[in-house]
């Protein structure tokens, strides 16, 4: 139990005390002070069935009585469960169960949501006495609702072995603190429909994007299955390219799916399961992968900065080396100050051409990269020897 929950109970044997008339008032300002505890303990949110357990202590404190539980209803079972309680026996919270028809004080609280006072159990003759009760000697008890949202939880009872009578105070007092449980019992219902739809609607993301993934991959597939069909080599470069871009994109959907955030991805390890891809599809071409760890970006960014990857590895190893030559690629990740992430690309071929303009290119691989790279914020920059190609870029992660 919480040492919250240690420190506002105290364990005794409060049947044996007295209560003289003098003292009246001490003992009621006394229960408002433990129904004010009970009330904090609910608003600390603290373990469900420790404040249930809780405020059995305290129930039992406030009325002077050794025996108190908490009743939850089984409503398969048509049952109460002995779900906290103080006082009883091994084998009796969390285990035994009583009936919850109309014929039981309990029962009858529950359905009609009366309180029930019963100062004379062994002479009660509306209701029939719980064998609990009779095992553990109960002379007199009390019963009240503790409704949830929309139906009940079950029945706060508290119950005595001496020969005194529970009186319309003390029932206030019960109600009082049956009320500030099923506030609780409310805002725990809450919780949990808020958690489930939360884990629902994270299926759903997962789920879709898995799909996504899915789609994705089989237009790629479709797309280079048309390639090997055409006869024109600039129709099937045209093809692979296209297939090329909907992987890289598949890709990112293919590892948000995986995990559980969906807003943003680790560039990083999002460029080393693309260069495997596009080495496979850009002429065999070997791409190395340098990138420091825990670089999160926006997955639309990601996406983005991906397409440039694609096309700029793409435009290499079509461009950068002679027929047959092996193509090599390096591509390195770092974080800059001022949250900039450095993206640099170099390859050790032929190099680019004398003045060209990268944003007068005719290309379309080099418009996409130029567009992209304005959506991204990115500065750019080219760089001999051979081609090096620097990108410098907010991350712009989403708190």
């Amino acid at each position: 139990m919480s040492s919250v929950i240690q420190d506002a109970v105290v364990e005794t044997s409060p049947e044996q005390i007295p209560v003289p008339a003098d003292r009246e008032l001490q003992y009621r300002l006394r229960q408002q002070e433990l129904l004010a505890q009970l009330g904090v303990l609910a608003l600390q949110r603290a373990d469900f069935d420790e404040l249930l357990h809780a405020a059995a202590r305290l129930v039992a404190e406030g009325l002077l009585c050794r025996y108190c539980k908490v009743l939850e209803l089984l409503p398969q079972e048509r049952k109460l469960l002995v779900r906290a309680g103080v006082g009883w026996g091994a084998g009796v919270v969390g285990v035994a169960k009583i009936g919850a028809d109309l014929d039981s004080p309990a029962g009858f609280a529950l359905h009609t949501g009366l309180p029930v006072i019963s100062n004379h159990l062994e002479h009660e003759q509306r209701f029939r006495t719980p064998t609990l009760l009779v095992e553990h000697g109960i002379r007199r008890a009390m019963n009240v609702i503790l409704q949830g949202d929309g139906a009940p939880f079950g029945v706060l009872e508290v119950d005595s072995r001496d020969g005194d009578e529970f009186h319309d105070l003390d029932l206030a007092f019960l109600q009082g603190a049956a009320n500030i449980l099923g506030m609780a019992i409310e805002r725990r219902n809450y919780q949990q429909a808020l958690e489930l739809s939360v884990a629902r609607q994270d299926l759903l993301l997962h789920e879709v994007n898995h799909r996504v993934k899915n789609s994705l991959q089989l237009v790629a597939s479709l797309l280079n299955l048309q390639a090997t069909a055409t006869a024109s080599d600039d129709v099937r470069d045209a093809l692979h390219e296209a297939s090329a871009r909907i992987v890289a994109i598949a890709l990112v959907h293919d590892r948000i799916y995986k995990t559980d955030d969906v807003r943003t991805v680790d560039l990083g390890e999002y460029l080393r399961d693309l260069g495997q891809s596009v080495a496979a599809a850009a002429s065999q071409c070997h791409v190395h992968i340098e990138a420091a760890p825990g670089l999160f970006i926006e997955t639309d960014r990601a996406i983005w900065v991906a397409v440039i990857v694609n096309e700029l590895v793409t435009n290499a190893a079509k461009h950068a080396y002679p027929a047959g030559a092996d193509c090599v690629v390096d591509i390195k990740l770092t974080r800059m100050e001022d949250q900039m992430l450095e993206l640099r690309l170099a390859d050790h071929g032929r190099g680019l051409p004398e003045g060209f303009d990268p944003g007068r290119s005719s290309g379309l691989g080099m418009r996409v990269v130029t567009a992209l790279a304005r959506q991204l914020d990115a500065s750019f920059e080219l760089r001999g020897p051979g081609t090096q190609i620097m990108l410098r870029f907010p991350a712009r992660v989403h708190d």
